[in-house]
């Protein structure tokens, strides 16, 4: 058994036989926790981890999360409403509530587990059951936090809701496993941003899981911003289940941590679904960072559309895997996928594989990835009208990543997100 794998059972064990047992879940933990001592971590030989090895991470050892305390100011720039959670613990001095509509439902998971709403938890009993899933089944024995956010039909939320995570320095290096569902009913609008940040050096690990739920005819924004801390691991995985006529933007920023990886399984499970979800992979020092969509056309006239970018600096290294199954039956469904990345650095590494597999007619579907160098004659003639060098450098990339931010269709919001993107390549030296 390997620390980490141990530490994960000592977590267990150490949780109140109370919590454990809460709304009838006490079976279904202790079976995924059976599930992933028998199988153990995977090795370099399943594919689904090929090019993102465990086995410095599978020698480490954490202590369960605890409290922790940050500076208020830190979230100066995020406003309500939110919910803030600081390494995996609810924080209700930092959160801010007000401004909720009629209809709209935002809580911790651990309200809810205290509570007699069994429905609200019942993501926790869901079994995962292929062996190359070892953190959602950890998940599924570990998670007592996280975000319960539900929609009534027809509820439409004009400000965006706000979702922070922060990893706080603390004096031991710990581990935080959330829960978390967002489900909107039929014609239900909502607008979610979701943080990562850093407050201080820290080389926690925190492991999310996420269901998204859209009944009929709702549409959702989804922007998630990852700037943790260099030393952070962070493994997340978000299922989507989409119904007919429902239209789900999403775009994740990956500009921090020291390990992200971040599975997106979406099924467009009703007629007229669609999916727009593009990202950024920023890997630069030592920065490792894995993206694995899992997109599947079940019905006739869904589409997808997926431009992700990727820069890879120094020693960084950046992983894509983007697969796109359209089952029998889902004719007249539409899907692209263009993964395109630039290496900037003899020594950083981009690993792209791109997956198509169709067995419906009347489709149309595109995909390919491309790895590549800054474009030297746009460069040259920036240089040729005055802009030194690495401000030259730093304009191209940007635009070069903005471009998977136009997905959102909401320029304010887009706006935002590539600020951050700008910030993020003049910080620490990064190569703008």
């Amino acid at each position: 058994m390997s620390a980490l794998v141990d530490a994960f059972r000592r977590g267990f064990e150490a949780l109140p036989a109370t919590l454990v047992d809460a709304q009838g879940l006490g079976a279904p933990r202790r079976a995924a926790l059976a599930a992933v001592l028998a199988d153990g971590l995977p090795g370099p030989r399943t594919e689904a981890w090929k090019y993102t090895s465990l086995r410095a991470l599978s020698a480490r050892d954490f202590a369960p999360a605890a409290p922790a305390a940050v500076d208020a100011a830190l979230l100066a720039h995020v406003p309500a409403p939110r919910l803030v959670f600081v390494n995996g613990v609810f924080d209700a001095g930092l959160s801010r509530l007000e401004g909720l509509p009629d209809g709209v439902e935002l809580r911790p998971l651990s309200s809810a587990l205290a509570g007699d709403d069994p429905r609200a938890v019942s993501v926790l009993a869901r079994r995962y059951e292929r062996a190359d899933e070892p953190f959602a089944r950890f998940n599924a024995a570990l998670a007592t936090e996280g975000v319960l956010l539900r929609l009534q039909q027809g509820a439409v939320a004009s400000a965006p809701v706000h979702l922070v995570f922060v990893g706080a320095a603390a004096g031991t290096d710990q581990a935080a496993h959330l829960r978390h569902l967002i489900e909107l009913r039929k014609g239900a609008s909502l607008t979610v941003v979701e943080h990562h940040l850093g407050a201080g050096e820290h080389r926690h690990l925190a492991n999310h899981v996420m269901h998204v739920h859209l009944a009929g005819g709702a549409r959702l924004r989804h922007a998630r911003l990852q700037d943790e801390s260099a030393g952070a691991s962070l493994l997340l995985r978000t299922d989507v289940v989409l119904a007919s006529d429902t239209e789900y933007r999403r775009v994740d920023l990956e500009l921090g941590a020291g390990l992200s990886r971040h599975e997106l399984n979406v099924a467009l499970q009703g007629e007229g679904a669609a999916l727009h979800a593009g990202g950024v992979l920023l890997a630069d020092g030592r920065r490792h960072l894995d993206t694995r969509l899992g997109i599947v056309h079940q019905a006739r006239d869904t589409r997808c559309e997926l431009p992700w970018r990727g820069l890879a600096d120094e020693r960084g290294r950046a992983v894509f895997h983007g697969g796109i199954e359209i089952r029998a039956g889902a004719d007249g469904s539409e899907a692209d996928l263009s993964n395109k990345n630039l290496l900037l650095s003899d020594a950083a590494e981009v690993d792209s594989q791109p997956v198509l597999v169709i067995h419906a007619d009347e489709v149309k579907a595109a995909h390919g990835a491309t790895v590549g160098r800054l474009d030297e004659n746009a460069l040259f003639y920036l240089r040729s009208r005055g802009i030194p060098g690495p401000l030259a450098r730093g304009l191209l990339m940007q635009a070069f990543l903005r471009e998977s931010l136009a997905v959102l269709d909401d320029a304010a919001l887009a706006a935002s997100l590539g600020d951050a993107v700008a910030a993020r390549l003049v910080r620490e030296g990064s190569p703008a």
